[in-house]
């Protein structure tokens, strides 16, 4: 698609980019109040436990800010563009969304920044949203039509019903899904996730979810594991998490999505190392049985962070996929490891992931992919020991569970 700016237009967008950055917490949030009283039905696609948190606000500027910093070289943010347009295709985000999107955006903007949102820049980001929103929509097409022609794929929301759910820990449920129709499922690369659609007794909106699958893809089920989110004082509990965990049952219909996500797999033959922290290891966990399964010979090395043995999901399954590959390599890190964890030694490290560590246990040195998922603190120091050890940025991958601003800026 060509560029639609001419170049004092052009020049605009790139120059005013950061200044809608300085204020992304205020646009973002009087965006979202606009939007809301324009389109009310636009909630229930939007996470309203993010929208108390701030998150999302947040989010919506900085994709806006990166977007327009590098609007006549977008390349530079393909992973970000990818990440964004799979999140989209997941929630069903439809072509006639956008422009109503575009004039919240831009009244925002005029709003916060008052005197500084002349016309003149005004027009310029209309162009630059125009262009955006055009490059997204031709992707997002593109997306659709090839999960509805894959086998078992679907467009839309599908009934799956909960076939078994299985208590991993105190705070951490699995439920495995198979369709309702009894149709094949859609096949989904390690990595990706499927989103759960819910109407929840006493919620006014429907709730929108991301969660990770496990497992290997081409079975008869889909799994995916559920950390209940627990608020305090200024953050609220997790209202789908707190619904899987206390209402649903086994043989439950619930709707969800055809799986996306891109923080997957590259096909490649250097060795890999898979990093969690906490809940992160649910999609680092379906990596790791997909390369268990299908590049036997690849050297992985499995490394999970959690608060003691009470915490750690999926230990036992781990471990025995240990045993029987002898090309896998898993390491355990607990920070508040408890009196029993202590005694039997059933860990590897006390305290956090750090360089130093990861020094003395990779035997492939930095020369390997490194994919990372959990917390933003945990993978920002992760992050951070890699960049010190100079694993180039093509070879480190994150996801993380909250709005894409938050991995941006973390990282």
């Amino acid at each position: 698609m060509s560029l639609a700016l001419d170049e004092n237009k052009l020049e605009i967008v790139k120059s005013t980019a950061p200044v809608l950055k300085e204020n992304s917490t205020d646009i973002g949030k009087r965006f979202y109040e606009l939007l809301f009283e324009k389109v009310p039905e636009l909630r229930n696609i939007f996470n309203q436990t993010n929208q108390k948190r701030g998150l999302q606000q947040e989010a919506l500027v900085y994709s806006v800010y990166a977007a327009g910093e590098n609007i006549d070289s977008l390349e530079n943010i393909d992973e970000l563009v990818e990440r964004i347009a799979e999140k989209h295709v997941s929630l069903g985000v439809k072509p006639e969304q956008y422009p109503v999107v575009g004039e919240a955006l831009i009244q925002a903007v005029q709003e916060i920044l008052g005197d500084a949102a002349t016309e003149e820049v005004l027009d310029a980001w209309r162009a630059a949203y125009d262009y955006i929103a055009n490059l997204f929509i031709e992707l997002e097409q593109k997306k659709y039509n090839e999960i509805e022609e894959q086998e078992g794929g679907w467009t839309g929301f599908r009934a799956l019903v909960v076939d078994e759910k299985i208590q991993e820990t105190d705070d951490v449920i699995s439920l495995c899904l198979k369709a309702k129709d009894g149709k094949p499922l859609a096949p989904y690369k390690a990595g990706q996730y499927l989103t759960i659609k819910v109407d929840i007794a006493g919620e006014p909106y429907t709730h929108m979810r991301q969660y990770s699958l496990s497992g290997v893809s081409g079975k008869d089920f889909y799994k995916i594991s559920v950390k209940r989110e627990t608020g305090d004082g200024n953050v609220p509990d997790g209202v789908v998490s707190s619904y899987l965990h206390d209402e649903v049952k086994e043989g439950d219909t619930l709707e969800f999505s055809a799986p996306a996500g891109d923080f997957t797999i590259a096909s490649e033959d250097e060795p890999i190392v898979l990093l969690s922290g906490g809940i992160g290891l649910t999609p680092v966990v379906g990596m790791l049985e997909t390369l268990a399964e299908q590049e036997p010979q690849r050297p992985v090395t499995f490394i999970h962070a959690t608060q003691n043995s009470s915490t750690h999901v999926m230990k036992e399954h781990v471990e025995q996929l240990a045993v029987e590959h002898p090309n896998i390599s898993s390491f355990v890190c607990y920070d508040s490891p408890t009196k029993a964890d202590q005694n039997s030694q059933n860990y590897d490290k006390e305290g956090f992931v750090d360089l130093q560590w990861l020094q003395s246990i990779l035997s492939c040195g930095n020369q390997a992919d490194f994919y990372c998922c959990g917390p933003a603190p945990f993978m920002k120091a992760v992050d951070k020991g890699l960049k010190e050890w100079n694993v180039p940025n093509d070879k480190r991958h994150y996801e993380i569970f909250n709005p894409v601003s938050v991995l941006q800026e973390a990282l």
